[in-house]
């Protein structure tokens, strides 16, 4: 009886990770022998190697068609953007050539090139409509914290008192039917590595959409010193990945699909922030691995779509799609330009200083048992947090309220304590007091200003250690918004400082040559934006895309030189401490293989030096394109756990044909064992065109050239390693072949580069892993 059974499925290692691609022995290579030629016979039947077939255009055929699941890829596993970029050229070719010959061909090609745009569509309006959502209740349970609207327990407070006949502009906020609790009882860094091509299974699901977008409700209404742009940034990503499960384009290509993500990164900081053109910068310069211009168009037109959404919903119920509107009557002086700067230097000194102890707090709850207790953490902190905020009106409140009241330049009616000037209660920053002493208007700081600021210190501290505790909880995060705090508080804090500085020295020269009479020389709206957008950057090392943020957040366009003065400053000192920004830092703390762009390589190694084999390894485990039989290939494939081999000529030649990955073979062995008549243990394996004469009786081969990958990336042992990593940078490569003369000497895989960059940079080279 023949054997026809298959080999068990525990013998294929499916948790096989990039570092174990291949295991390249110590191989002994004599270069000064005669190198075979490419013509040579070396196949029994005669047959020559065809290396350039003319019958069909394609280098890769993944049968994407015939065998389910060839061509896919492992969880946790890098994808090879070379090859889905190879085959989507294959795919847009064959699609253009059918169009040429039928009509109905031709409306194909005409919906294949618009599913791009109807995607990007549909992102759009599926985040906007989530985003406007998820803003609203957020508000509501904000709301809800405090009291109830009898009129309708959905409305929030604002809304609730809307309607209100009884309502005063001075009190705008009190109305009979918004009722507090206490009177009713008298009566809540992974995108940035997915876009680089690491597969996460279900980061991206249904039920990771569905739980998130509950949960950051909870999360941001709870008082949490937390924001929620990165998760509405996770959450567009999960309606993109999603939606392209509609469209076979991008179903079946795992580099397309990046594309889309890069897009729908945009799409989330456009409808967290209302800024559709810092979205698509920030996916440009913060977030994406490969942005072609493509990509740029498309991520513009779904962020002008998620914008619209979000502003046909009206979830602020003010009218404006910007967040944090501001109308500042004074313009900025060039000696402000000082204190701006000082604002920078301040929020790059808090940008490294979290980024250090925002890590050190995660790598103990990741090392300790306090990372097996994730809800009683996040139950400690919220509790912690209710109790240190709610004596302090300025820690009450929630982050984007604080940062609001911190931003306003004092109005007419302003009733605040920020507004508390003496001899001018509610005054308008500009108007005149004619009993004012010096002449600059009554801005001398009241009682109830002093208050303010004893209470704003206080309340700095308290955000800059609950940040740090928060984020990296167990709960969707975001860090624009607690950042922005920290710096808006920093800077309101300075600006009310420079103000009466100015009051009380007006007659020196240094304030006389622009503090005219009668007019107000100074805003402290204004440092309170300044220092928000230097500890942004010095958290994030933003720069252009923070900026245009900014200014489309708050609407403030003629503030651009003082946002720009305070980004760069920030990101320089954050970079003379600590050259990471808090994402990369997170990718490091988790092991993620993530090769950062912006990472200089200025090591003088070569490739041979990082190559596989070392002198000790194992023999070279390598397929030849002939000779093997299924049982061999499967013994193979169960006693290693690499993720793909490479195929040469012969054992003898070490000549490289090609690059067979793990899963593709596996698939494709089972397939034949269960639907091709014959195949046996013994059967032959071949990765040729053509097979040599068989003896009589001999069972059927296996021919599998078509998911050979015939053009793998190759290096000589001679090219420098800068050049291997900028090559892998830019082409997105999985793993690349070392050769010399043609034959197959080594591998260099991407976590290969990750261990020799951290090995070099005195780090340990095991902390890259595949968690």
């Amino acid at each position: 009886m023949m054997d026809n059974g298959g080999f068990c499925n525990d013998n294929y290692h499916s948790e096989s990770s990039d570092d174990e691609l291949v295991d390249i022995s110590d191989v002994t290579v004599n270069f000064s022998e005669d190198v075979p030629p490419l013509d040579r016979d070396y196949s029994a039947g005669g047959c020559k190697a065809n290396w350039r077939p003319n019958n069909s255009p394609k280098l890769i055929d993944l049968m994407d068609d015939t065998v389910p699941g060839i061509g896919t890829y492992e969880d946790f596993n890098t994808i090879d953007w070379v090859r889905e970029k190879s085959k989507d050229r294959d795919r847009h070719r064959e699609i253009t050539n059918k169009s040429k010959h039928s009509t109905v061909a031709l409306l194909f090609s005409i919906s294949d090139a618009f599913s791009g745009w109807l995607l990007m569509l549909l992102i759009g309006l599926m985040s906007g409509a989530l985003a406007g959502g998820i803003d609203i209740a957020a508000h509501w349970m904000t709301d809800l914290k405090e009291g109830v609207c009898l009129n309708g327990f959905w409305f929030n407070h604002e809304h609730c008192c809307w309607a209100s006949n009884e309502t005063t502009f001075q009190e705008r906020d009190k109305c009979p039917q918004w009722k507090s609790w206490a009177e009713l009882m008298d009566g809540v860094s992974e995108i940035k590595t997915i876009l680089s091509g690491f597969i996460i299974r279900g980061y991206l699901g249904k039920w990771t959409l569905i739980i998130k977008t509950i949960t950051l409700v909870l999360a941001v209404s709870s008082g949490l010193s937390l924001g929620k742009e990165g998760p509405l940034v996770h959450v567009a990503c999960c309606c993109a990945n999603i939606l392209c499960h509609f469209f076979t384009k991008y179903r079946r290509n795992e580099a397309k699909r990046r594309e889309v993500l890069s897009a729908a990164s945009a799409v989330g900081v456009s409808v967290a922030f209302g800024a559709p053109i810092g979205g698509v910068l920030f996916s440009l310069e913060e977030v994406s691995y490969y942005f072609p211009l493509k990509t740029l168009w498309r991520s513009f037109f779904a962020a002008l779509v998620a914008a619209f959404t979000l502003r046909y919903i009206n979830p602020f119920g003010n009218s404006r799609l910007v967040l944090f509107y501001v109308e500042f009557h004074t313009p900025w002086h060039l000696l402000e330009l000082i204190p701006f700067v000082l604002l920078g230097i301040f929020g790059g000194l808090w940008g490294a200083f979290f980024i250090h102890a925002n890590i050190a707090w995660c790598r103990l709850r990741k090392n300790t048992r306090l990372g097996h207790y994730p809800v009683i953490e996040v139950l400690v902190v919220t509790l912690l947090t209710a109790l240190l905020a709610f004596p302090n009106e300025y820690t009450r409140m929630s982050s984007s309220e604080l940062i609001s009241e911190l931003f306003n330049d004092c109005g007419l009616l302003d009733s605040s304590k920020l507004c508390d000037y003496t001899g001018n209660s509610g005054s308008t920053s500009g108007s005149v007091n004619a009993t004012a002493a010096n002449g600059l208007g009554a801005r001398l700081a009241g009682p109830k200003l002093y208050t303010a600021m004893w209470q704003l210190a206080l309340a700095l501290a308290f955000k800059m250690f609950i940040t740090v505790a928060t984020f990296g909880m167990k709960v969707p995060s975001g860090l624009f918004i607690p950042s922005m705090a920290v710096g808006a508080i920093a800077g309101r804090l300075l600006g009310v400082g420079m103000e009466q500085l100015a009051v009380h020295n007006h007659e020196r020269d240094i304030f006389r040559g622009w503090c005219s009479p009668g007019a107000d020389c100074i805003t402290p709206g204004l440092y309170a934006m300044v220092g928000a957008a230097a500890c942004l950057g010095g958290v994030t090392r933003m720069t252009v895309s923070l900026v245009v943020i900014m200014f489309e957040l708050t609407g403030g366009l003629e503030y651009i030189v003082p946002l720009m003065a305070a980004a760069m400053t920030s990101k320089w000192v954050a970079d003379a401490l600590s050259r990471e920004s808090i994402y990369e830092a997170h990718i490091r703390l988790n092991g993620y293989p993530f090769l950062e762009a912006k990472e200089e390589f200025r090591h003088k190694t070569l490739a041979t030096d990082v190559m596989r084999p070392r002198r000790s390894d194992p023999p070279l485990s390598v397929l030849t394109q002939s000779g093997m039989t299924v049982e061999e290939v499967e013994r193979l494939i169960s006693d290693t756990t690499y993720s793909g081999f490479p195929v040469v000529i012969s054992q003898l030649s070490q000549r490289l044909v090609g690059f067979v990955l793990r899963r593709d073979l596996f698939i494709s062995l089972e397939n034949a064992r269960r639907h091709q008549d014959g195949v046996v243990s013994v059967s032959a394996v071949l990765f040729t065109e053509c097979e040599s004469p068989a003896s009589p009786g001999a069972p059927p081969a296996v021919k599998l050239r078509s998911i050979l990958d015939l053009s793998p990336f190759t290096v000589t042992v001679h090219t420098s390693m800068e050049i291997v990593v900028d090559i892998f940078r830019k082409l997105g490569l999985r793993q690349c072949l070392v050769i010399q003369n043609g034959r197959l000497l080594g591998i260099i895989t991407k976590k290969d580069i990750l261990k020799h960059m951290a090995q070099m940079a005195n780090r340990d080279p095991e902390s890259i892993l595949f968690n």
